[in-house]
C-alpha cells in the first residue's frame, strides 16, 4: 500500500488516560476490561495513534487471557518485536512500527495448528474498523482478508513458518 502511517501528535493528544498509559508509557490494561477482548465482529484492528493496520478478526482467537489475542499480524512490517526484561521476566514486547505504540506482548502458546504464536494485545492500543466500514475508512484493500482466496495470499505466512522452524 502507498499509505504512509506515522505517529500523529493530534491522535496522541486525544488519547484517553488509559490509552496514553498503555501506548506511550508501556502500560497494560487489566484483563477482561478492554473494549475488544470479547469482540467477535469481522474487521481489522489499527493503531490508535497512527492508524496503521495491525491485526484482523480472522486471526483473533479466545486465549482465556482477558486480552485480545491474535495468531499473526496483518502485515509483519507494521509490527516490531523487542526484548522486554521488565517485571523480572524475559518477554517479547510488540510495538507498532510506524506509530511506535506499545501494543502488548508475543508468546509462543498460541494455537499450534496456526503457528503457535499469541499476540496478546491491549485494547487501549487499538481502534477497530468493522468490515462494513473498511471502504469508508480508507482500508478497503483489507477486505481481501475476509475471503478464503485473499487470506491465503495475505502477508504473515512467513511468521507462521518461522514459528514452526
Amino acid at each position: 500500500m502507498s499509505v504512509q502511517y506515522n505517529k500523529n501528535p493530534d491522535a496522541v493528544d486525544a488519547l484517553s488516560p488509559e490509552q496514553y498509559q498503555v501506548t506511550q508509557k508501556n502500560g497494560t490494561e487489566r484483563p477482561f476490561t478492554g473494549e475488544y477482548w470479547d469482540n467477535h465482529e469481522p474487521g481489522i484492528y489499527v493503531d490508535v495513534v497512527s492508524g496503521e493496520p495491525l491485526f484482523a478478526s480472522v486471526d483473533k482467537f479466545e486465549s482465556g487471557s482477558g486480552w485480545p489475542s491474535f495468531t499473526r499480524p496483518i502485515d509483519a512490517d507494521n509490527v516490531v518485536e523487542k526484548r522486554d526484561l521488565s517485571h523480572l521476566m524475559i518477554r517479547t514486547e510488540v510495538r507498532s512500527a510506524h506509530g511506535d505504540s506499545h501494543l502488548g506482548h508475543l508468546f509462543k502458546d498460541g494455537p499450534r495448528d496456526q503457528g503457535g504464536l499469541r499476540y496478546c494485545i491491549n485494547s487501549a492500543s487499538l481502534k477497530f474498523i468493522h468490515l462494513d466500514d473498511l471502504d469508508a475508512a480508507g482500508y478497503g484493500d483489507y477486505k481481501r482478508l475476509f475471503s478464503p482466496a485473499g487470506r491465503s495470499e495475505a502477508t504473515g505466512e512467513s511468521i507462521q513458518q518461522e514459528a514452526q522452524a
